[in-house]
């Protein structure tokens, strides 16, 4: 028997609520679809109209050590390259650490990419195209996955 999962919801721990929530509605324009805001127990449920797509928990400090097992980065795909583009400038708007200079292939001779940035914690994020990503800069590094090393 063979089954299909897809992925449901991503859940990120969190070092500032009300911070993390201004940052992924701006960038990614989710509505808050559910919030706690007890002292011990603060959360958001970020989504659209059709679903819940993240959920963040106030539960950390610090920011996310990339030096250990664990998330490497959140990929979201969107239909066009000037859905990238206008993403982009909400991140730049938004103030977060932007890799790469702005939107960059996949790698060496590919179509698609997009933008590789930071959210305010340290979590790399990825807004991809399947196409268009050739025409703005080349892949950043030779041979391996720009997804790979930012």
């Amino acid at each position: 028997m063979s089954t299909t999962f897809a992925t449901g919801h991503v859940g990120l721990n969190v070092s500032d609520l009300d911070r993390s929530v201004a940052f992924y509605s701006g960038v990614f324009g989710w509505a808050v679809q559910g919030r706690g805001d007890d002292e011990d127990r603060r959360f958001a449920f970020l989504g659209d109209d059709e679903r819940l797509v993240l959920t963040l928990w106030q539960q950390s400090d610090g920011r996310f050590p990339t030096d250990r097992p664990g998330l490497h980065h959140l990929s979201f795909q969107v239909e066009s390259i000037a859905e990238v583009e206008a993403a982009q400038r909400r991140v730049e708007d938004a103030g977060a650490r932007l890799h790469h200079g702005g939107i960059v292939p996949h790698g060496e001779g590919a179509s698609s990419g997009g933008i590789f940035f930071e959210d305010p914690d340290g979590i790399r994020l990825e807004v991809y195209a399947p196409q268009g990503a050739e025409a703005h800069q080349p892949a950043p590094t030779a041979g391996a996955p720009t997804c790979g090393f930012f």
